[in-house]
């Protein structure tokens, strides 16, 4: 069931007021928001969300294939607040497969789909869900996956083993994959994505990106324990959904509580596959703009 939207705005407004500065909608499919109920559309909503005064991002999952739709792709473009991140799960390259697990589309309607979001939004982000060893999944379908891999060159992947659960469809299937090939096949899986995780983010290198600061970094903690001098290192997002732990060589006596919730310009000084690492751009203490706490669900 959906939520009234006066009542997600409402709630919205009164975060914003508290200190928030970006909120996640969170739903199973949020793309079929409002359709049994009558009510705006997905859209709609982030258009009305964006009009927010106060709020600086506004991030949403999880997006279904087959209910992504044009007016939601083109929000990328035409809304400001809205990161550029979507989180897009395919589950399987083969369209055998994915008709055995009722996904409703194919392998050649979500590549459309991801050729749209790039041709509206080109530095847009997309992460997606894999499962392996789906029962039923031969060698050949799982060549498939790997060639989607291959063709979308996601963000990031969250890759799983299929595993049977109580009452689903698919514990029916007597065509099992072995525990052994769904290891070799996830593993194959996650050394592939790593390739163009950690070449993505080398892009980024010398690049100054925005980041929403979440508080310090684990490893500021550390050195927290340690009663250390060095500079304070913080941690926070870009619009992307890329981890950037950066410090300020200008800004050692700021407390987490300060500088939470607020964008400050980082230049990337080196990329790893899963994070990146900078310096707070410029040779001042930092402007961090509007101030805020941290992020909450709606």
């Amino acid at each position: 069931t959906s939520r009234d939207p006066e009542n997600i705005i409402n709630e919205i407004r009164s975060l914003v007021e508290s200190g928030v500065r970006e909120v996640t909608l969170l739903g199973q499919n949020v793309n079929s928001y409002g359709m049994k109920e009558g009510l705006c559309t997905f859209p709609e909503l982030l258009r009305r969300i964006n009009d927010i005064d106060g709020l600086l991002r506004i991030r949403f999952t999880t997006s279904h294939p087959k209910d992504l739709s044009e007016n939601l792709i083109h929000a990328f473009k035409d809304l400001g607040k809205l990161c550029h991140h979507i989180h897009l799960p395919i589950q399987s390259g083969s369209n055998w497969i994915l008709k055995r697990m009722n996904r409703k589309y194919t392998r050649e309607i979500y590549l459309e789909k991801v050729d749209k979001l790039r041709n509206t939004c080109p530095d847009i982000a997309i992460t997606s869900d894999i499962i392996v060893g789906f029962p039923g999944e031969k060698r050949t379908d799982f060549q498939e996956t790997l060639d989607l891999i291959r063709t979308v060159e996601f963000d990031g992947l969250f890759a799983f083993k299929y595993s049977d659960r109580p009452n689903a469809s698919a514990a029916r299937f007597a065509d099992k994959v072995t525990e052994d090939e769904k290891k070799q096949r996830l593993q194959k899986v996650l050394d592939l994505q790593d390739q163009f995780t950690t070449r993505k983010n080398k892009t980024l290198k010398d690049s100054i990106q925005s980041v929403l600061v979440e508080g310090f970094s684990k490893k500021q903690y550390q050195i927290n324990e340690q009663n250390s001098s060095l500079d304070a290192q913080w941690t926070g997002r870009t619009s992307t959904n890329k981890i950037v732990n950066f410090y300020n060589s200008h800004d050692t006596g700021s407390c987490a509580e300060n500088v939470m919730g607020r964008l400050v310009n980082v230049r990337i000084l080196q990329t790893f596959s899963h994070s990146l690492w900078g310096e707070a751009n410029g040779k001042e203490p930092i402007s961090f703009g509007l101030r805020g706490e941290k992020s909450y669900v709606a």
